[in-house]
């Protein structure tokens, strides 16, 4: 994920500031993510109305709430483990 300038966006709120004061300001700012964009607007709707006491609050509720655009392949995990009745990958002893 890319923040294209929402970095330097966050960092320059004034604080306290909440959930839907950033929505009505920045609304718009759009997020690059690995398979598209989207704006901090649709962003921060997902998640309720909270204060923030600093940048890094703003950063991580951002970063929790993006959609599936920013997931590089869906539903897909080399970790996961062998299911019942299956045969995996032979285990490596290092």
């Amino acid at each position: 994920m890319k923040f294209n300038g929402t970095g330097e966006m966050i960092d320059a709120l004034e604080y306290p500031t909440t959930t839907d004061e950033i929505i009505d300001e920045h609304g718009q700012h759009e997020i690059e993510l690995q398979r598209g964009t989207e704006r901090v607007g649709d962003v921060l709707a997902r998640l309720a109305n909270e204060e923030f006491e600093s940048p890094e609050e703003v950063r991580l509720s951002v970063r929790s709430a993006v959609g599936h655009k920013a997931i590089g392949r869906r539903f897909y995990s080399d970790r996961d483990p062998t299911a019942l009745g299956e045969s995996g990958p032979t285990p490596l002893s290092l």
